[in-house]
């Protein structure tokens, strides 16, 4: 498969030329840094939520989806994780991207401009055709829901 490409506009390019465009920080990575496109540095009380901009609008490919992911070393080290992970940027959306972000840490979490806050990941997506039946075929799971999958006989 040929990577697809995504086309990106910088929506304040006076204002944020210096922030890097999403970026892979090694030939084996899956996700691309998104950076905090803020003036100021924010602090993140323990539990507070907020929209952090990156200035910058994509055009996913139709096929596609973007998913905007935790970095796995904030929120390990610091609390701060994407609450919606993740977070789905359809290949139709031209605003700009926003990164959701929680501080789940019991102490005041700082970000700074140009810190690497979430991932992108460009993934294959398709649109399912949703058919109303009257019955559904049987299988050994059946209706077991949640953790029914790790319950022996």
């Amino acid at each position: 498969m040929t990577a697809p490409r995504v086309q990106i506009v910088r929506l304040h390019p006076e204002r944020d030329v210096d922030l890097p465009l999403p970026t892979y920080q090694t030939a084996g990575a899956a996700g691309a840094d998104l950076c905090a496109a803020i003036a100021e540095p924010w602090t993140l009380q323990p539990l507070q939520r907020v929209l952090v901009p990156t200035g910058l609008s994509l055009a996913i490919p139709t096929g596609f989806e973007g998913q905007v992911r935790p970095r796995s070393g904030i929120a390990v080290k610091r609390g701060l994780t994407v609450p919606n992970a993740p977070g789905t940027i359809d290949s139709d959306y031209r605003g700009e991207l926003f990164v959701a972000l929680v501080n789940l840490d019991p102490q005041p979490q700082t970000i700074v401009r140009g810190e690497r806050v979430a991932q992108l990941v460009v993934a294959p997506c398709v649109q399912a055709e949703f058919v109303a039946v009257d019955s559904l075929d049987a299988t050994a799971r059946g209706d077991g829901g949640f953790g029914s999958t790790g319950r022996h006989a």
